[in-house]
């Protein structure tokens, strides 16, 4: 095998594992919706059970204006299949921006935006 080749194989390696590992991620965030005093978060898990947090930040939408309202964290307990976290806390009636971000082992591992209305 000649090095030109040796070298093509290497970067195709490389290439192919990096699009690969790019597409595992094992959770996402699906919806959110404004429940009573709870903000209520699904998530879709298909790895092994897992531990970690849930951090959301809450922007409250005014006048096309955006304003930091609070910040809720959550624990989550991950297991294979449709998942669901309660963010206790109320909101007074309005449009939100969620930033939702997943935590685990120190490291963001999804995140998402939603909009909710509360009425």
């Amino acid at each position: 095998m000649s090095l030109k080749m040796r070298d093509l194989l290497i970067v195709s390696v490389l290439i192919f594992s990096s699009l690969h590992a790019a597409g595992c991620v094992s959770t996402t965030i699906g919806d959110a919706v404004y429940s009573g005093s709870d903000l209520v978060l699904s998530f879709t898990h298909d790895g092994a059970p897992s531990s970690g947090y849930v951090q959301v930040t809450i922007y409250r939408i005014q006048n096309n204006m955006q304003e930091e309202v609070e910040t809720r964290y959550t624990s989550l307990n991950l297991q294979p299949g449709g998942n669901t976290v309660h963010a206790n806390g109320t909101l007074e009636s309005g449009r939100y921006k969620l930033y939702i971000y997943l935590i685990q082992d120190g490291e963001r591992k999804a995140a998402a935006i939603r909009d909710i209305t509360v009425n």
